[in-house]
């Protein structure tokens, strides 16, 4: 499937970038916000609280429009090693540290990280190509949800100590400051020393400049660029490192599971799921309606995206009468375009997907499964006049629906991490959760029924940690409960009083809330 276009309106102003929001812009900002960590055309990384001209950088190209970005600076394992090491010393000084002074260091990062939250948010335009709302509203959960910690910890932390080890963070790269950033912070405040490794498709600048800010403050971070499979000895199986939190796809989490499980270590799996809304025996649509153009922030590519609807044969027509004018009016764009230098940046649900490669694959995957069989009930196309003239659109996927995708297509079974949506259609209710249960575990879904006693007896047969009725659910903030069932989540869940939880120590045998392979405990 190719990527289509719609001709720009007659009449309409071309748009162009705003000014001031090149690339070029944001990269002399953050060199000036921080040139320790910043060198002309890479970054550093940051280890033994130095920042150091280590690595081989990868050559990157911003999803936005091709534009030539920094890429990571690739460690080899024995420097990657070397800085867990010095990490342990780190972690060794700082858990002794007062609670009143970890939370002061902490506070004074939070203070510098809304100072650049502008900053920040622009670095993440580029790299992630998050639209300008969503960027800032990463950045702003980070800060934000950090703060109510700072606020709470010392209950939380009663009676309970530090890990013996530092806790090693691998994250992917669609929420660097709202879940990477947010955790490493906790995690200090919560008295360890934390290195983290960049996601290698992107964040790389907006991490460099969240940890010389954390470090400026402080405060124990290490931040290190590589290969997963190469630097797994030293983040993951180093004896130095006290709990592994990761964030990813079920492959690299079965790996690190089965790693972290034979050397008895903490961890915090959170892995990918295929998240479903199912619809059975309901009359009113129109929250389902006004639901589907936010399902699409930030094109799916959201651990708690909803890609799979379960949707009742006899109610199809009613469905479809409520989705498809809702998926057309998803706002997919440039995320940087005005039509006027004074314009506001646009509002978008999305931009680019993290890279052309990714647009690709889906684009391949839609039309290997129209190929056998599914039945294609929207293809959205790309407006021209969203677009300034030139620059790559390859990373650009307007939002797709297939019908019944074949059990042969990943579309069947896994997550696309796009904006691709499937429906199934089923009769029975053991049709409903079989096909709501079809990836064997996620993070969240949703019922929506007329029917509370239907809610009430199907939604705890549904596989996922949390069940909406009728709206979605969400990762959450602040104190609510986060983790998975089945293969979505592997190790110790978080949230609230169990983040903090799980990177300390607490009563002699203490049982975690989490997925371990020896039990499943629930709050």
């Amino acid at each position: 499937m190719a990527p289509t276009t719609t001709p720009a309106t007659t009449g309409q102003r071309p748009l162009a970038r705003k000014p001031g929001t090149g690339w070029d812009d944001a990269w002399r900002r953050a060199h000036a916000a921080a040139p320790e960590a910043f060198q002309d055309d890479r970054v550093r990384n940051l280890w033994a609280g130095t920042w150091h001209e280590d690595g081989s950088s990868l050559s990157a190209t911003s999803p936005v429009d091709g534009t030539a970005i920094a890429g990571p600076p690739m460690l080899d394992p024995g420097t990657a090693g070397r800085a867990v090491r010095a990490c342990l010393d780190q972690h060794r000084a700082w858990r002794h540290t007062p609670l009143a002074e970890r939370k002061a260091r902490v506070s004074a990062a939070l203070d510098a990280l809304a100072d650049h939250r502008d900053l920040l948010a622009l670095l993440l335009v580029w790299e992630i190509g998050k639209p300008w709302r969503l960027a800032r509203a990463d950045v702003d959960r980070a800060i934000d949800g950090v703060r109510w910690y700072v606020a709470e910890i010392d209950r939380m932390t009663e009676g309970r100590t530090p890990l013996e080890g530092p806790v090693s963070n691998i994250a992917s790269w669609n929420y660097p400051m709202s879940v990477l950033v947010h955790a490493m912070l906790v995690q200090a405040l919560a008295g360890n020393a934390v290195i983290a490794k960049t996601p290698t498709d992107g964040g790389v600048a907006c991490l460099t400049l969240a940890c010389a800010l954390a470090a400026r403050a402080g405060l124990p971070v290490s931040l290190v660029s590589g290969s997963g499979r190469e630097l797994s000895a030293a983040l993951v199986n180093s004896p130095e490192v006290g709990c592994v939190s990761f964030v990813g796809g079920r492959d690299t989490g079965a790996r690190i599971a089965t790693a972290v499980t034979d050397l008895g270590k903490r961890h915090i799996l959170e892995q990918e799921g295929l998240n479903t809304w199912g619809i059975w025996n309901l009359t009113d649509f129109s929250a389902l309606a006004a639901a589907v153009p936010k399902l699409f922030d930030y094109g799916k590519q959201r651990c708690t995206a909803y890609p799979r609807f379960v949707v009742q044969r006899s109610l199809f027509a009613d469905f479809l009468d409520a989705y498809l004018p809702a998926v057309r009016s998803v706002r997919v764009g440039h995320p940087l375009a005005v039509a006027d230098p004074d314009d506001p940046l646009p509002e978008l649900d999305f931009g680019p997907l993290i890279n052309a490669a990714k647009a690709k694959e889906l684009r391949d995957q839609v039309a290997e499964a129209v190929d056998r069989g599914a039945v294609p009930l929207h293809e959205g196309a790309l407006d021209d006049a969203a677009f300034p003239a030139g620059g790559s659109r390859d990373a650009y996927l307007a939002p797709v629906t297939l019908l019944n995708p074949p059990p042969s297509s990943p579309l069947h079974h896994a997550e696309p991490f796009g904006p691709v949506d499937t429906i199934v259609l089923v009769d029975t209710e053991a049709e409903l959760l079989a096909a709501m249960n079809a990836s064997n575990g996620a993070l969240v879904a949703t019922l929506s029924t007329d029917d509370p006693d239907a809610y009430d007896r199907l939604a705890p047969q549904v596989r996922a940690f949390k069940v909406g009725r009728g709206k979605p659910r969400s990762r959450g903030d602040r104190d609510e409960l986060f983790g998975g069932f089945g293969h979505a989540w592997r190790g110790a869940f978080v949230g609230g009083d169990l983040l903090v939880r799980a990177v300390t120590d607490g009563p002699a045998g203490e049982r975690p809330p989490g997925n371990f392979p020896d039990y499943h405990l629930m709050p």
